[in-house]
């Protein structure tokens, strides 16, 4: 089997997916369908992580009721911002994603088993691997035409009393999610900040 050779990207779509990309505060009303959201996800998914564990899940919070029970759990700054916005994402991990494995890992038998006692091993697995995973949803949707708030102020344990009592999931972020910055807040989006040069975040050894 030969690798696929695909194209580098453009610099207008580099550009839309970093330089030019800002955070969003505050977005336009027009609402964001979770079938947008499914459709980010069928793009991401396909992206590597460890022995491709793939713990990453999403709580879609649409309804003002959902947004209502998650804004409590929310740091200050972060409350108004997420009840106006379009819509929310609940980036978690699953610490049972090795109940998975024979289905993205079949080659690797007895894997399920291998980790069912190895709790804390889950966990540290799930979480990094469920960040980079967040990563890639960023990315995701920036990629979409969608535009994101990520945000780490909140709760987690909180967050997971009310929407992950069930399933077990962990959070690591929250994400506000809209199509365009809000046109007459002038905090919509920030000036740039600085970033790291090459030279000040690499080594070449």
């Amino acid at each position: 089997m030969t690798a696929t050779q695909f194209m580098a990207l453009d610099t207008v779509a580099l550009d839309g997916l970093f330089e030019k990309a800002h955070t969003t505060n505050t977005f336009v009303e027009d609402p964001v369908s979770p079938a947008m959201i499914q459709r980010v996800y069928e793009t991401i998914r396909w992206a590597p992580t460890a022995m491709n564990i793939q713990p990453l899940r999403l709580t879609v919070v649409d309804s003002a009721s959902a947004r209502e029970l998650l804004v409590p759990h929310l740091g200050e700054a972060n409350r108004q911002k997420t009840l106006e916005a379009p819509l929310t994402l609940i980036a978690s991990y699953d610490p049972r994603w090795h109940e998975h494995m024979t289905h993205l890992a079949p080659f690797r038998e007895g894997m399920q088993e291998q980790f069912e006692d190895e709790e804390d091993v889950r966990h540290s697995m799930g979480r990094m691997n469920g960040l980079i995973q967040v990563g890639y949803l960023l990315v995701g949707l920036r990629a979409h035409g969608l535009q994101v708030g990520p945000m780490n102020g909140l709760d987690p344990a909180g967050v997971d009393s009310v929407f992950h009592a069930e399933n077990g999931w962990r959070t690591l972020v929250a994400i506000n999610v809209g199509h365009a910055p809000k046109p007459d807040d002038p905090t919509a989006q920030r000036p740039r900040a600085g970033r790291l040069e090459f030279a000040d975040a690499a080594q070449i050894r």
